[in-house]
């Protein structure tokens, strides 16, 4: 996947979006910055510059969002997979999109990896060994957060925060609980 462009200021996103395109070309002028004398650096930091399309989508190919498990033994990927739907595109009937995704997983002794993290407010299980999804469940708001797993009573619980505004998503006030069996 070709990495974002944190880097790259708007006239230089559209220059770069014009000769991808073979349009016309236009001169862009850079500008001398002052560096400071004990960075020594020859670039700064103008933030976190997300390079998108017209539609504020990312102007790479999904997946723009995955899930990965790793062997910390081997350091070896053990599975990949795209995480998230872009809300946006799933009004269009388009899933597997990935999205960016800001909270952990928990897991399970039994092997269930539980994640919400993503735009698209929905709570997740996954096989930990496998990457095989086989629970979602919307949530009343994005929930980028790592959910809680807790025991009563001889029941096991998961419970999340559902805040969403990040990313753009509507604001959430609610935890929601679900009861594993």
């Amino acid at each position: 996947m070709m990495p974002g462009f944190g880097f790259i200021k708007p006239e230089e996103k559209q220059a770069l979006i014009a000769f991808l395109k073979n349009e016309e070309k236009k001169e862009v002028q850079s500008k001398d910055s002052q560096l400071s004398q004990k960075a020594g650096i020859a670039y700064k930091m103008t933030g976190y510059n997300k390079f998108l399309d017209n539609r504020g989508l990312p102007a790479i190919a999904p997946p723009w969002g995955t899930l990965n498990a790793i062997d910390l033994n081997s350091g070896k990927q053990l599975w990949r997979i795209p995480f998230g739907n872009e809300p946006l595109l799933m009004k269009e009937g388009i899933t597997g999109t990935g999205t960016e995704n800001y909270g952990g997983p928990v897991i399970t002794k039994t092997g269930l990896l539980f994640i919400a993290a993503t735009k698209d407010a929905t709570l997740r299980a996954f096989e930990a060994k496998t990457g095989r999804l086989v629970w979602e469940h919307p949530l009343p708001a994005a929930a980028f957060a790592t959910p809680s797993i807790y025991s009563k009573n001889g029941k096991q619980y998961i419970v999340i925060a559902c805040g969403g505004t990040k990313l753009g998503t509507p604001k959430g006030n609610k935890y929601v609980a679900f009861a594993l069996e």
